[in-house]
């Protein structure tokens, strides 16, 4: 009995810890990548003419499906801040999108020739994140 009864627990426990682990994994594997670009000042003009010119549709040639760019209302942060937003299949196909579109031979071409006057981004934070089961957007 006394087998049995420790059987039993443990049992309860590799449940629990398995739930605990499935309630921590993000829903379908979609992911979303949130990049905010802090530009050198009076760099802000390159950096959108590079996005429409060639960035938008280079990242798109991998996969990567842009949401919706945004910049501060206040005027003069406009000029010192973007942010874009990502949507990624997964977290892997991410870095290999990323990975193959930093090596193509057409952005390089695109960065080195928009940065002729100096450099644009001073920065660049990325964050990951995961839609709730409530989100619009999925």
């Amino acid at each position: 009995m006394a087998r049995l009864m420790m059987l039993v627990a443990g049992l309860a426990l590799v449940g629990l810890a398995t739930g605990r682990a499935e309630e921590k994994k993000p829903m379908g594997g979609k992911v979303f990548e949130l990049r905010t670009y802090y530009v050198h000042p009076g760099r802000m003009p390159a950096l959108e003419k590079r996005f429409k010119d060639h960035t938008i549709g280079l990242l798109g040639k991998y996969g990567m499906k842009l949401v919706g760019f945004w910049k501060p209302a206040d005027p003069k942060q406009a000029e010192e801040v973007l942010v874009y937003l990502v949507e990624h299949s997964s977290r892997e196909a991410a870095d290999k999108a990323w990975a193959d579109f930093r090596k193509d031979p057409d952005w390089i071409a695109a960065r080195d020739a928009s940065e002729k006057d100096g450099k644009i981004v001073m920065k660049v934070d990325v964050q990951w994140w995961n839609a709730t089961p409530y989100s619009a957007i999925k």
